[in-house]
Protein backbone atom coordinates (compact mmCIF):
# COMPACT_ATOMS: atom_id res chain seq x y z
CA UNK A 1 0.00 0.00 0.00
CA UNK A 2 1.24 3.50 -0.82
CA UNK A 3 1.88 5.49 2.32
CA UNK A 4 -0.28 8.59 2.77
CA UNK A 5 1.23 10.19 5.87
CA UNK A 6 1.78 13.92 5.82
CA UNK A 7 4.32 15.98 7.66
CA UNK A 8 2.61 17.08 10.86
CA UNK A 9 3.36 20.58 12.14
CA UNK A 10 4.13 19.12 15.58
CA UNK A 11 6.94 16.97 14.16
CA UNK A 12 8.36 19.89 12.23
CA UNK A 13 8.25 22.20 15.23
CA UNK A 14 9.81 19.56 17.49
CA UNK A 15 12.67 18.84 15.08
CA UNK A 16 13.36 22.55 14.54
CA UNK A 17 13.28 23.04 18.30
CA UNK A 18 15.92 20.36 18.77
CA UNK A 19 18.04 21.94 16.04
CA UNK A 20 17.76 25.38 17.65
CA UNK A 21 18.77 23.94 21.02
CA UNK A 22 21.87 22.37 19.49
CA UNK A 23 22.72 25.63 17.72
CA UNK A 24 22.58 27.60 20.97
CA UNK A 25 24.57 25.01 22.90
CA UNK A 26 27.26 24.82 20.21
CA UNK A 27 27.70 28.59 20.18
CA UNK A 28 28.04 29.02 23.95
CA UNK A 29 29.74 25.83 25.21
CA UNK A 30 33.53 25.91 25.17
CA UNK A 31 36.60 27.13 27.06
CA UNK A 32 35.62 30.78 26.52
CA UNK A 33 32.75 31.92 28.75
CA UNK A 34 30.20 33.38 26.33
CA UNK A 35 26.54 33.90 27.18
CA UNK A 36 23.57 32.91 25.05
CA UNK A 37 22.43 36.48 24.35
CA UNK A 38 25.93 37.61 23.41
CA UNK A 39 26.57 34.61 21.15
CA UNK A 40 23.26 34.96 19.32
CA UNK A 41 23.77 38.71 19.05
CA UNK A 42 27.18 38.23 17.45
CA UNK A 43 25.71 35.84 14.88
CA UNK A 44 22.78 38.14 14.12
CA UNK A 45 25.17 41.08 13.70
CA UNK A 46 26.58 39.33 10.61
CA UNK A 47 23.16 38.99 8.99
CA UNK A 48 22.80 41.55 6.17
CA UNK A 49 20.65 44.46 7.25
CA UNK A 50 20.83 43.58 10.95
CA UNK A 51 22.89 45.63 13.41
CA UNK A 52 23.28 44.10 16.89
CA UNK A 53 25.83 44.99 19.52
CA UNK A 54 26.77 41.69 21.15
CA UNK A 55 28.98 43.36 23.74
CA UNK A 56 31.72 40.77 23.19
CA UNK A 57 35.40 41.57 23.12
CA UNK A 58 37.19 41.27 19.80
CA UNK A 59 38.66 37.93 20.84
CA UNK A 60 35.36 36.39 21.98
CA UNK A 61 33.58 37.75 18.91
CA UNK A 62 36.16 35.99 16.72
CA UNK A 63 35.68 32.77 18.70
CA UNK A 64 31.94 32.84 18.03
CA UNK A 65 31.95 33.91 14.40
CA UNK A 66 35.22 32.48 13.04
CA UNK A 67 35.53 29.27 15.06
CA UNK A 68 32.25 28.05 16.51
CA UNK A 69 29.76 29.31 13.93
CA UNK A 70 31.36 27.84 10.77
CA UNK A 71 32.00 24.54 12.55
CA UNK A 72 28.37 24.45 13.66
CA UNK A 73 26.98 25.29 10.23
CA UNK A 74 29.23 22.78 8.50
CA UNK A 75 28.20 20.08 10.97
CA UNK A 76 24.55 20.83 10.27
CA UNK A 77 25.10 20.71 6.50
CA UNK A 78 27.09 17.48 6.55
CA UNK A 79 24.72 15.75 8.96
CA UNK A 80 21.64 16.90 7.07
CA UNK A 81 23.04 15.78 3.72
CA UNK A 82 24.19 12.37 4.94
CA UNK A 83 20.84 11.80 6.62
CA UNK A 84 18.62 12.71 3.69
CA UNK A 85 20.94 10.80 1.36
CA UNK A 86 20.63 7.75 3.59
CA UNK A 87 16.84 8.10 3.69
CA UNK A 88 16.69 8.37 -0.10
CA UNK A 89 18.97 5.34 -0.58
CA UNK A 90 16.76 3.34 1.77
CA UNK A 91 13.69 4.40 -0.20
CA UNK A 92 15.24 3.64 -3.59
CA UNK A 93 16.56 0.23 -2.57
CA UNK A 94 13.58 -0.52 -0.26
CA UNK A 95 16.06 -1.57 2.40
CA UNK A 96 16.35 0.06 5.87
CA UNK A 97 20.01 -0.97 6.02
CA UNK A 98 21.04 1.07 2.97
CA UNK A 99 23.40 4.00 3.59
CA UNK A 100 24.93 6.88 1.60
CA UNK A 101 28.18 4.90 1.31
CA UNK A 102 26.48 1.82 -0.16
CA UNK A 103 27.70 2.32 -3.73
CA UNK A 104 31.35 3.06 -2.96
CA UNK A 105 31.30 6.77 -2.12
CA UNK A 106 33.22 6.23 1.12
CA UNK A 107 35.90 4.06 -0.48
CA UNK A 108 36.33 6.44 -3.41
CA UNK A 109 36.46 9.50 -1.17
CA UNK A 110 38.94 7.79 1.13
CA UNK A 111 41.18 6.84 -1.78
CA UNK A 112 41.11 10.36 -3.19
CA UNK A 113 41.92 11.88 0.18
CA UNK A 114 44.71 9.37 0.76
CA UNK A 115 46.32 10.22 -2.57
CA UNK A 116 46.19 13.93 -1.70
CA UNK A 117 47.62 13.40 1.80
CA UNK A 118 50.52 11.11 0.88
CA UNK A 119 51.58 13.52 -1.85
CA UNK A 120 51.26 16.57 0.37
CA UNK A 121 48.66 18.17 -1.89
CA UNK A 122 46.86 20.65 0.32
CA UNK A 123 45.73 20.80 3.91
CA UNK A 124 42.03 20.19 3.44
CA UNK A 125 40.95 23.80 3.79
CA UNK A 126 39.75 26.46 1.38
CA UNK A 127 38.51 26.57 -2.18
CA UNK A 128 40.24 24.41 -4.79
CA UNK A 129 42.29 22.62 -2.15
CA UNK A 130 43.43 19.25 -3.49
CA UNK A 131 42.27 17.18 -0.50
CA UNK A 132 38.51 17.91 -0.63
CA UNK A 133 38.69 18.08 -4.42
CA UNK A 134 40.21 14.60 -4.79
CA UNK A 135 37.90 13.21 -2.11
CA UNK A 136 34.92 14.58 -4.02
CA UNK A 137 36.17 13.27 -7.37
CA UNK A 138 36.99 9.89 -5.81
CA UNK A 139 33.53 9.52 -4.32
CA UNK A 140 31.82 10.44 -7.60
CA UNK A 141 34.16 8.19 -9.60
CA UNK A 142 33.51 5.22 -7.32
CA UNK A 143 29.73 5.49 -7.66
CA UNK A 144 30.13 5.96 -11.40
CA UNK A 145 32.20 2.79 -11.57
CA UNK A 146 29.54 0.98 -9.57
CA UNK A 147 26.87 2.16 -11.99
CA UNK A 148 28.87 1.06 -15.04
CA UNK A 149 29.71 -2.32 -13.52
CA UNK A 150 26.09 -2.91 -12.54
CA UNK A 151 24.92 -2.02 -16.03
CA UNK A 152 27.41 -4.45 -17.55
CA UNK A 153 26.48 -7.22 -15.13
CA UNK A 154 22.72 -7.04 -15.11
CA UNK A 155 21.44 -3.55 -15.66
CA UNK A 156 20.88 -0.76 -13.17
CA UNK A 157 17.22 -1.74 -13.07
CA UNK A 158 18.31 -4.60 -10.84
CA UNK A 159 18.75 -3.34 -7.28
CA UNK A 160 20.67 -6.48 -6.34
CA UNK A 161 23.21 -6.03 -9.14
CA UNK A 162 23.73 -2.38 -8.17
CA UNK A 163 24.38 -3.22 -4.53
CA UNK A 164 26.70 -6.11 -5.39
CA UNK A 165 28.61 -3.87 -7.78
CA UNK A 166 28.97 -1.37 -4.93
CA UNK A 167 30.45 -4.07 -2.71
CA UNK A 168 32.94 -5.04 -5.41
CA UNK A 169 34.02 -1.45 -6.13
CA UNK A 170 34.34 -0.70 -2.41
CA UNK A 171 36.56 -3.74 -1.84
CA UNK A 172 38.76 -2.90 -4.82
CA UNK A 173 39.25 0.77 -3.92
CA UNK A 174 39.84 -0.06 -0.26
CA UNK A 175 42.57 -2.49 -1.30
CA UNK A 176 44.26 0.24 -3.36
CA UNK A 177 44.00 2.68 -0.47
CA UNK A 178 45.53 0.15 1.93
CA UNK A 179 48.41 -0.49 -0.47
CA UNK A 180 49.12 3.24 -0.76
CA UNK A 181 49.07 3.61 3.02
CA UNK A 182 51.53 0.74 3.44
CA UNK A 183 53.90 2.42 1.01
CA UNK A 184 53.62 5.74 2.89
CA UNK A 185 53.57 4.83 6.57
CA UNK A 186 54.65 8.33 7.63
CA UNK A 187 51.24 9.70 6.65
CA UNK A 188 49.06 6.92 8.12
CA UNK A 189 48.09 8.99 11.16
CA UNK A 190 47.00 11.90 8.99
CA UNK A 191 45.05 9.59 6.69
CA UNK A 192 43.24 7.94 9.57
CA UNK A 193 42.49 11.31 11.11
CA UNK A 194 40.66 12.25 7.93
CA UNK A 195 38.98 8.86 7.58
CA UNK A 196 37.55 9.09 11.11
CA UNK A 197 35.98 12.43 10.22
CA UNK A 198 36.51 15.82 11.80
CA UNK A 199 35.09 19.32 11.75
CA UNK A 200 37.94 20.74 13.83
CA UNK A 201 39.49 22.86 11.06
CA UNK A 202 36.20 24.12 9.67
CA UNK A 203 35.98 27.61 8.26
CA UNK A 204 33.45 29.52 6.19
CA UNK A 205 35.34 28.40 3.07
CA UNK A 206 34.25 24.79 3.67
CA UNK A 207 30.71 25.97 4.33
CA UNK A 208 30.60 27.86 1.05
CA UNK A 209 32.09 24.84 -0.71
CA UNK A 210 29.46 22.39 0.55
CA UNK A 211 26.40 24.65 0.72
CA UNK A 212 25.43 24.71 -3.01
CA UNK A 213 25.63 20.91 -3.29
CA UNK A 214 23.62 20.35 -0.13
CA UNK A 215 20.87 22.79 -1.07
CA UNK A 216 20.51 21.74 -4.71
CA UNK A 217 20.76 17.99 -4.14
CA UNK A 218 18.36 18.15 -1.20
CA UNK A 219 15.86 20.05 -3.34
CA UNK A 220 16.11 17.41 -6.08
CA UNK A 221 15.54 14.59 -3.58
CA UNK A 222 12.58 16.33 -1.94
CA UNK A 223 10.95 16.95 -5.31
CA UNK A 224 10.92 13.17 -5.83
CA UNK A 225 9.58 12.25 -2.39
CA UNK A 226 6.07 11.44 -3.66
CA UNK A 227 7.47 9.32 -6.49
CA UNK A 228 9.55 7.38 -3.99
CA UNK A 229 6.37 6.63 -2.05
CA UNK A 230 4.81 5.26 -5.23
CA UNK A 231 7.89 3.12 -5.89
CA UNK A 232 7.47 1.49 -2.48
CA UNK A 233 4.81 -0.78 -4.02
CA UNK A 234 7.38 -2.21 -6.44
CA UNK A 235 8.64 -1.32 -9.91
CA UNK A 236 5.95 -3.24 -11.79
CA UNK A 237 3.08 -1.62 -9.91
CA UNK A 238 4.73 1.81 -10.07
CA UNK A 239 5.05 1.47 -13.85
CA UNK A 240 1.34 0.74 -14.19
CA UNK A 241 0.70 3.96 -12.28
CA UNK A 242 2.61 5.94 -14.91
CA UNK A 243 5.96 6.17 -13.13
CA UNK A 244 9.39 5.42 -14.59
CA UNK A 245 11.14 3.67 -11.71
CA UNK A 246 14.53 3.39 -13.41
CA UNK A 247 14.57 7.11 -14.18
CA UNK A 248 13.49 8.11 -10.67
CA UNK A 249 16.07 5.75 -9.16
CA UNK A 250 18.82 7.22 -11.33
CA UNK A 251 17.96 10.84 -10.50
CA UNK A 252 17.67 10.23 -6.76
CA UNK A 253 20.85 8.13 -6.58
CA UNK A 254 22.83 10.74 -8.52
CA UNK A 255 21.54 13.57 -6.31
CA UNK A 256 22.20 11.64 -3.10
CA UNK A 257 25.65 10.66 -4.34
CA UNK A 258 26.68 14.20 -5.30
CA UNK A 259 25.50 15.47 -1.94
CA UNK A 260 27.28 12.66 -0.11
CA UNK A 261 30.48 13.33 -2.05
CA UNK A 262 30.36 16.99 -1.01
CA UNK A 263 29.80 15.99 2.63
CA UNK A 264 32.68 13.53 2.51
CA UNK A 265 34.96 16.10 0.89
CA UNK A 266 34.60 18.59 3.75
CA UNK A 267 33.93 16.30 6.72
CA UNK A 268 35.68 13.00 6.06
CA UNK A 269 34.08 9.57 6.38
CA UNK A 270 31.57 10.06 9.18
CA UNK A 271 29.87 6.71 9.63
CA UNK A 272 26.33 5.66 10.52
CA UNK A 273 24.66 9.10 10.30
CA UNK A 274 22.79 8.09 7.14
CA UNK A 275 21.54 4.96 8.90
CA UNK A 276 20.77 6.15 12.42
CA UNK A 277 18.77 9.29 11.68
CA UNK A 278 16.43 8.12 8.88
CA UNK A 279 15.67 4.90 10.75
CA UNK A 280 14.87 6.79 13.95
CA UNK A 281 12.61 9.20 12.07
CA UNK A 282 10.89 6.27 10.38
CA UNK A 283 10.23 4.58 13.72
CA UNK A 284 8.78 7.75 15.24
CA UNK A 285 6.99 9.51 12.38
CA UNK A 286 6.03 6.78 9.91
CA UNK A 287 7.41 5.41 6.67
CA UNK A 288 6.16 7.89 4.09
CA UNK A 289 9.00 9.67 2.33
CA UNK A 290 6.98 12.88 2.46
CA UNK A 291 7.67 12.75 6.18
CA UNK A 292 10.96 10.86 6.45
CA UNK A 293 12.99 12.91 3.96
CA UNK A 294 12.42 16.45 5.30
CA UNK A 295 12.59 15.34 8.94
CA UNK A 296 15.78 13.38 8.27
CA UNK A 297 17.34 16.54 6.86
CA UNK A 298 16.54 18.60 9.96
CA UNK A 299 17.21 15.93 12.58
CA UNK A 300 20.39 14.82 10.79
CA UNK A 301 21.82 18.32 11.00
CA UNK A 302 20.97 18.56 14.68
CA UNK A 303 22.36 15.09 15.37
CA UNK A 304 25.78 15.63 13.82
CA UNK A 305 26.15 19.13 15.27
CA UNK A 306 25.30 17.68 18.68
CA UNK A 307 27.77 14.82 18.30
CA UNK A 308 30.45 17.30 17.24
CA UNK A 309 29.74 19.37 20.36
CA UNK A 310 30.20 16.22 22.42
CA UNK A 311 33.40 15.34 20.52
CA UNK A 312 35.03 18.66 21.39
CA UNK A 313 33.77 18.71 24.97
CA UNK A 314 34.36 15.30 26.57
CA UNK A 315 38.17 15.31 26.33
CA UNK A 316 39.06 19.02 26.47
CA UNK A 317 41.52 20.34 25.34
CA UNK A 318 41.84 17.32 23.02
CA UNK A 319 39.06 16.18 20.68
CA UNK A 320 37.54 12.79 20.06
CA UNK A 321 37.21 12.09 16.30
CA UNK A 322 33.59 12.60 15.44
CA UNK A 323 33.52 9.37 13.44
CA UNK A 324 34.45 7.43 16.57
CA UNK A 325 31.41 8.77 18.41
CA UNK A 326 28.99 8.20 15.53
CA UNK A 327 30.33 4.64 15.20
CA UNK A 328 29.98 4.07 18.95
CA UNK A 329 26.36 5.20 18.72
CA UNK A 330 25.72 3.53 15.38
CA UNK A 331 27.08 0.05 16.10
CA UNK A 332 24.49 -0.90 18.74
CA UNK A 333 21.86 0.93 16.72
CA UNK A 334 22.82 -1.17 13.70
CA UNK A 335 22.20 -4.31 15.74
CA UNK A 336 18.73 -3.01 16.59
CA UNK A 337 18.09 -2.32 12.89
CA UNK A 338 19.09 -5.87 12.02
CA UNK A 339 16.57 -7.20 14.53
CA UNK A 340 13.74 -5.04 13.24
CA UNK A 341 14.54 -4.86 9.51
CA UNK A 342 12.40 -7.87 8.59
CA UNK A 343 9.35 -6.35 10.22
CA UNK A 344 9.98 -2.94 8.62
CA UNK A 345 10.50 -4.31 5.12
CA UNK A 346 7.35 -6.40 5.45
Amino acid sequence: MIQAERLRPSWLIASLGVLFGVVVASLVIGPADIGVRAALGEVLDHVPGVNVDSGLSETNAAIVWKLRAPRLVLGILVGAMLSIAGASYQAVFRNPLASPYQLGAAAGGGLGATIAIVNGWGDGAGFFDALPLLAFVGAIGAVGATWVLSNAAGGVRSIASLLLAGVAVTAFLTAIQTFIQQRNVDTIRQVYSWILGSLANSSWNEVYLALPYVLVMTAVILVHRRRLDVMSVGDAEATTLGLRPARVRAVVVVAATLGTAAAVAVGGLIAFVGLIVPHTVRLVAGTSNRVVLPLSFIVGGAFLAGVDLLARSIATPAEVPIGVLTAAIGAPFFIMVLRTSRRLVA
